[in-house]
């Protein structure tokens, strides 16, 4: 397999393949084999309509093997929260990966993701919320909405490659929930870019991640802190 035919250097699969860790597999019970259990290795599965898609298996065997070499942003600082600094090799990995895959012309910052964990979630790693005026709930680091999860996961839906797919329990795992809410936030600088009819920076992509951008825009009430509190900690990142 040529590293050309992958999505990324680190994907196990070719593209249009997902990746399916070593697991139980029930076959014919036999002599040799009465209880009709056997061990099927770690392999490739092809993707229904050959689109790229992460699964949690693949999405946890890369930062196993990949994330505990990187250096980098972003920086060491726990913006006083005891476990400020506990998903930093995560945002890392994962800012690495996407830039990777999305080549945008200003590269996402991985300081920039770690002030949105800060101002999504302070930190709490199974912080569920219910989104105000609506049935969903918004899951984890990065407070992914059961809507955004469908997005992620639905090949015929809005996205056109790059797919996340995910369960509702797996969005209380850090290393999924920050691999999913980077790849949403590429998508929502797609969509900020649209509402401004130019390309967007990363903090206006932050706005629309945050659901204030098209609010300013409109001249519509929101929360004017939103964006003041979350550039206050980038700040302190990028100073540091």
């Amino acid at each position: 397999m040529s590293e050309v035919e992958k999505v990324h250097r680190w994907r196990l699969c070719p593209s249009g393949e997902h990746w399916r860790r070593t697991h139980p597999l029930h076959v014919k019970p036999s002599i040799k084999n009465p209880d009709g259990i056997t061990t099927r290795h770690g392999h490739c599965v092809k993707n229904p309509t050959r689109k790229d898609q992460l699964y949690k298996d693949e999405i946890d065997e890369i930062a196993e093997a990949h994330f505990h070499e990187l250096t980098g942003a972003p920086v060491n600082d726990n913006l006083d929260y005891d476990n400020g600094n506990s998903f930093d090799a995560i945002i890392r990995g994962w800012t690495r990966y996407w830039n990777d895959v999305f080549k945008p012309k200003e590269k996402l910052d991985p300081n920039l993701i770690k002030a949105l964990i800060a101002t999504e979630s302070s930190f709490i790693k199974k912080q569920d919320t219910k989104v105000p005026g609506r049935k969903i709930k918004a899951r984890g680091l990065m407070q992914i909405t059961d809507e955004t999860l469908k997005i992620l996961t639905d090949e015929k839906g809005e996205l056109k490659d790059h797919f996340i797919t995910l369960n509702r329990d797996d969005l209380d795992e850090p290393n999924s929930n920050i691999c999913a809410g980077i790849r949403w936030l590429f998508t929502k600088k797609e969509l900020a870019s649209w509402r401004l009819k130019r390309d967007a920076t990363w903090e206006e992509a932050v706005e629309e991640y945050k659901g204030v951008l098209a609010q300013r825009l409109s001249g519509k009430p929101y929360n004017k802190n939103i964006m003041p509190n979350f550039r206050k900690i980038l700040m302190r990142l990028k100073n540091k």
